[in-house]
């Protein structure tokens, strides 16, 4: 049997699901509705994020390659939760507040992926900058919103979107 193994880093793009806890996901419906921005503690932690179509020919890559060990397919730009909740405010425009929530018990303090392997054995890295690809998520969950009014990203309220229901007077 043929087997490739990736381990897959943070991704996000458009058609991503608004109630799936993701930090991305989460931070851009929080602005869009000037909602408050939730950071689970200091905000200090750090994350890598990584555009679908990257991670998409990142995995074609290794499926046509020869490699068969382990590989870590990411983006290696690396933020602070609370530096990546501020740029995506900035970029939505929102008046949303960032607010600081316990931390959760086993949320690593980094995650950055090392893809030297990637690079050298498949001849991949990302190409797609976040600036970019956060440029289309949110245009693509403007839309959802647009469509759908009101959506709770997380927590014991979330709800999913629903097709706006117009007045019949």
């Amino acid at each position: 049997v043929d087997v490739r193994v990736a381990r897959i880093f943070n991704t996000f793009g458009p058609r991503m699901h608004p109630n799936d806890g993701r930090v991305v996901s989460n931070f851009i419906i929080q602005s869009l509705q000037d909602k408050p921005l939730t950071i689970y503690g200091e905000g200090q932690q750090t994350r890598s994020f990584q555009y679908v179509s990257d991670l998409v020919n990142g995995l074609a890559a290794l499926m046509n390659g020869n490699y068969d060990l382990p590989v870590n397919l990411g983006n290696p730009d690396e933020y602070t939760v609370k530096n990546f909740a501020e740029h995506i405010k900035e970029m939505t425009g929102s008046k949303s507040e960032i607010t600081f929530l316990k931390a959760t018990k086993d949320d690593p303090t980094q995650r950055k992926p090392d893809i030297s392997t990637a690079k050298r054995e498949l001849d991949w890295e990302p190409v797609v900058q976040v600036k970019e690809g956060l440029q289309k998520t949110i245009a693509y969950f403007s839309r959802v919103l647009e469509e759908s009014g009101e959506i709770i990203p997380t927590g014991q309220d979330a709800s999913k979107p629903k097709p706006k229901v117009e007045d019949e007077a």
